[in-house]
């Protein structure tokens, strides 16, 4: 069976057949050890196995947001005791920012929570793009829906990258979000990818959804017309307050799994394992390397969830033997 499966994967990775959720499914029931056998040796064909691209995340406004998320704090529906604030000043992002470029970092994110910019904030998000830039950072934001003119403004600006994850599968979507569609997200994918900004997208583990469910939100991404550059896989991080406060937790066997499949159904993406690492095991971390994720975040925050900080990174990769990717190999990447 695993000849068979593996010849449907590299068509499939090779752009010959689109990904189907039936191919997916049967690529991650392969046993374990084929599994990660098979995404470790994807990723060494593409990417530096023993290199970690890092990057810091920023909440340049918080909490207020309209949407109704059911896993975010950050959500005006959601009794969190979050306040909301205003977008930050432009000195004190780049304050920041030269803190991240410091401990390591070569992406700086930027997160505001909003359904979408408003005309007004535009000039400001253009001014910390190109001042994040300047530092020699590559630049990202996340700040909700985007039009086409929008996504040219910030093209324009130098945006490298967008972050706009369809969170999980079109069918569960409704479960999570009702405040906007699973259409919209990808139409501001298509936006992003038109003008010429490279897309960051991918999901949250842990949210009630099925591994079917987990697995058609890969075929989704996977199918786009060009694949999301990055791909962030979160574990939920339980949020007081929020829709989802009482939600279990991810198998960690199964969420290794679909870091495998990720990484063998996108081979050129940067995976990401994004939030709930504070949950993890540093043997679970250790295996979703190995599996094909190359990129985390660092510091103390996530936006408003906690992460390990840099010193229990600094620890992990130090043991595993794990570089930074600096600002010269990423480009080569």
């Amino acid at each position: 069976m695993l000849e068979t499966v593996v010849a449907v994967v590299e068509q499939s990775a090779g752009g010959q057949d689109p990904w189907t959720l039936g191919t997916a499914r049967d690529l991650y029931d392969l046993p374990f050890n084929d599994l990660i056998y098979r995404s470790h040796t994807f990723h060494r064909a593409n990417f530096d196995a023993n290199s970690v691209q890092l990057s810091k995340l920023l909440n340049i406004k918080t909490g207020g947001c309209p949407e109704d998320c059911g896993y975010c704090s950050q959500s005006a529906h959601h009794a969190s005791g979050l306040t909301a604030s205003k977008l930050m000043k432009l000195d004190d992002v780049v304050s920041e920012a030269l803190k991240a470029k410091e401990s390591g970092a070569t992406r700086y994110c930027m997160g505001a929570a909003w359904r979408s910019p408003k005309p007004r904030d535009e000039p400001a998000i253009v001014e910390m793009v190109k001042a994040v830039k300047s530092l020699g950072l590559e630049t990202c934001m996340t700040l909700g829906m985007l039009s086409p003119q929008q996504a040219e403004t910030f093209a324009d600006a130098g945006l490298d990258y967008y972050n706009h994850n369809i969170d999980t599968s079109e069918r569960f979507y409704p479960e999570v979000i009702t405040s906007r569609t699973f259409d919209d997200r990808l139409e501001t994918l298509a936006h992003v990818r038109e003008a010429g900004i490279k897309v960051c997208s991918g999901g949250i583990l842990g949210m009630g959804e099925s591994v079917d469910d987990r697995i058609d939100m890969l075929v989704t991404l996977a199918n786009l017309p060009v694949p999301p550059e990055s791909v962030p896989i979160n574990m939920l991080i339980p949020m007081p307050g929020s829709r989802l406060a009482n939600a279990g937790p991810v198998d960690p066997i199964e969420f290794i799994r679909i870091i495998a499949l990720a990484r063998l159904m996108m081979p050129a993406s940067s995976v990401r394992l994004t939030a709930g690492r504070t949950a993890m095991s540093d043997e679970m971390q250790a295996l979703c390397f190995f599996a094909g994720a190359n990129s985390i975040f660092i510091g103390d925050t996530l936006l408003t969830a906690a992460n390990p900080g840099n010193d229990r990174d600094s620890s992990l990769l130090s043991r595993l033997g794990l570089r930074p990717t600096s600002v010269e190999m990423q480009g080569e990447l």
